[in-house]
């Protein structure tokens, strides 16, 4: 599942100096005006006080969480709490279910031909109202992919439980045509971003820390000094990375990574630390000021997976072999074999493979 955002159009969330979020929304047609809402995305009540809100209007009361008896609402209720305690019980990914709640709480917010909404419709749907659906993300063809694949996966969650009988999901083919995934980083983006964001920037921080490391948006926003480690005299990070089924990574700390880590005045638990001095939030919070950084830098559709594809191409061309390039990348299985590289001699090949960085120029 890609890690699409949902974007609410006129939410403007902001970090207070506490560190609490304040959920603002736009009014539209005036957008100087803005309006606070008591709940941010993930809760099931959002939709309802965001659409108010863009209205210029404030909902009195609370809104009922109770969804009527056999509706699509009902199922994709009983669906989020069972993958609610599989999260708890540690058989699911926090970021799945986050993921499945937008897009589904989106899903039955749509507006149904008749103007009610989608949610209020019986589950037990027709292809054509999935479809209803589906068209409704327009020419977000990626997002409307992910919706595909939460409903359909809610639907066989259903079966398998004789709550339904029919998926009406089966048989909708993919929506999204790829266009390559993120853009690969050229050396050229990457002086740029250096040229704009030097050295003792956290912004630069960022940069070094995902081209030494390899690791993904999640887990740059939680890598700190408690993941040091040393083995042998060399300076190691290890980690386990919170993408499901992930191997568990351990890389030796460059020396270029090290100097940027340690040039930064203002020292916490994480090595990026928002403007407030405190770690990201969450790995949306840590994309959005990547997107910002990039911006600033002249460079759009650039993001760090970016450089991970940039990272895999460059230690193919410099020799590394598939398993050394695995070790880095914390990929499991190569594209050719299901060898899987265990303890010692992963930590061997992401030496080997950091050992071919070091003498290399990237900026």
């Amino acid at each position: 599942m890609s890690n699409v955002r949902i974007r609410f159009k006129g939410y403007a969330p902001e970090r207070m100096r506490s560190g609490e979020i304040r959920h603002r929304v736009r009014v539209k047609g005036n957008a100087k005006k803005r309006m606070v809402i008591p709940v941010g995305p993930d809760d099931p009540t959002f939709t309802a006080h965001y659409h108010a809100a863009r209205d210029g209007k404030k909902l009195e009361g609370a809104v009922s969480q109770k969804p009527m008896d056999g509706s699509l609402d009902e199922l994709c209720s009983e669906y989020l709490a069972f993958l609610q305690a599989q999260v708890e019980a540690d058989r699911a990914s926090l970021l799945t279910l986050k993921q499945r709640r937008q897009l589904l709480t989106a899903a039955c917010d749509v507006k149904a031909p008749e103007g009610d909404r989608m949610g209020s419709l019986d589950r037990d749907m027709p292809k054509a109202a999935i479809l209803h659906i589906l068209d409704s993300w327009g020419s977000k063809t990626g997002a409307a992919d992910d919706c595909r694949k939460a409903l359909s996966a809610m639907y066989r969650w259903a079966i398998d439980r004789d709550r339904l009988t029919n998926n009406p999901v089966v048989g909708i083919g993919r929506l999204h045509k790829s266009r390559g995934g993120a853009v690969p980083w050229k050396a050229e983006d990457l002086r740029k971003f250096v040229d704009r964001h030097p050295p003792g920037t956290t912004a630069y921080v960022w940069l070094v820390l995902t081209m030494f490391t390899g690791a993904r948006r999640g887990d740059l926003a939680i890598l700190g000094r408690q993941h040091e480690t040393r083995h042998n005299g060399m300076i190691w990070l290890e980690w386990q990375p919170g993408k499901k089924g992930s191997a568990p990574m351990a890389v030796p700390m460059a020396p270029q990574l090290r100097e940027a880590t340690r040039a930064m005045t203002v020292q916490g638990p994480t090595f990026l630390l928002s403007a407030y001095g405190k770690p990201y939030a969450s790995p949306d919070a840590l994309g959005r000021k990547v997107e910002e950084w990039t911006s600033q830098a002249g460079l759009e559709r650039r993001s760090s997976h970016g450089i991970r594809k940039a990272l895999g191409t460059l230690l193919g061309e410099l020799g590394c072999s598939e398993l050394q390039i695995m070790s880095i990348l914390a990929h499991t299985n190569p594209t050719t074999s299901s060898i899987y590289t265990k303890g010692a001699e992963r930590r061997r090949m992401a030496a080997s493979a950091m050992e071919v960085l070091e003498g290399v120029s990237l900026w």
